[in-house]
């Protein structure tokens, strides 16, 4: 699996349409064949700061999504709202997507 998590800093005039600014392109990526999750979230510190999740079947799977025209369309409406370079962690991993973490399981109530 290619795992990717991307940490977008807006600026502060975009901080309430990023979402929305993001959609067709989130939309367009989680119908991919090869995309097994595509997730937004919102850091605590910092409510600029969107942090995108994102998981790949395997490498193919993720040249296709940055081969894409709408990859292409969604780098372009990003340039302008963003503040700084976006920060990213890619890499191969060993895993067909999201398990169960072992240390922890809810309680009986």
């Amino acid at each position: 699996m290619i795992f990717i998590v991307v940490k977008f800093t807006v600026r502060p005039e975009h901080q309430d349409s990023w979402l929305s600014l993001v959609d067709d392109f989130t939309q367009a990526t989680r119908q991919e064949p090869g995309n097994l999750f595509f997730e937004w979230s919102v850091s605590v510190d910092n409510p600029r700061e969107f942090v995108l999740v994102e998981g790949f079947a395997d490498r193919e799977a993720g040249d296709a999504h940055v081969n894409s025209a709408h990859f292409k369309a969604g780098l372009e409406a990003m340039a302008g709202a963003i503040e700084t370079t976006p920060q990213i962690i890619s890499s191969e991993i060993d895993a067909e997507g999201w398990g169960p973490m072992g240390e922890l399981s809810p309680r009986e109530a």
